[in-house]
């Protein structure tokens, strides 16, 4: 378990609270790009994981420029990564995250040729959280306005 003091660990504790990323892409123009994708690997070992179309902007924005940013939100904690990404065909890793909510996206299933992953290299992130959840966080807003002083969360950026 995490404490204050060890950052990393904090921030991979964090990590399987979040089902869905938005992923910044860089485009041919220039323009930063985002669009919410499905986390489907929640054991975070330096690396997320995507189901994608092939076909997806996001494939072919990352062809050209890997470097992506990876936002996560949840009621009381908050990620941002930065990485590399790239397109893996794995037919047996797709196999394995495939789920009746992946084939509302791809019909025919894992062996549609127009399916693939997109996998996160993460190199850095950084966190914002309230520790305690939900309540705790109303609990510490509701102090900090009586007494006036600053709330407390936690907040550091780790190299990963």
């Amino acid at each position: 378990m995490a404490t204050e003091k060890d950052p990393h660990a904090t921030l991979i504790d964090l990590l399987p609270k979040f089902r869905f990323a938005m992923v910044t892409t860089m485009n041919e123009e220039g323009a930063h790009v985002a669009r919410p994708l499905t986390v489907q690997d929640r054991e975070f070992d330096g690396d997320l994981w995507f189901i994608v179309g092939r076909d997806s902007s996001v494939v072919a924005h990352v062809a050209a420029r890997p470097s992506v940013g990876v936002a996560l939100s949840a009621n009381d904690a908050w990620v941002s990564l930065a990485g590399d990404a790239e397109v893996v065909d794995d037919l047996e890793r797709l196999r394995e995250y495939w789920s009746p909510a992946v084939e509302a996206w791809f019909p025919d299933g894992p062996e549609d040729p127009n399916v693939t992953l997109l996998k996160i290299d993460a190199a850095s992130g950084e966190y914002w959280s309230s520790p305690g959840g939900a309540v705790a966080s109303i609990i510490s807003l509701v102090k900090s306005k009586v007494t006036g002083e600053p709330y407390e969360g936690r907040n550091d950026t780790v190299d990963l």
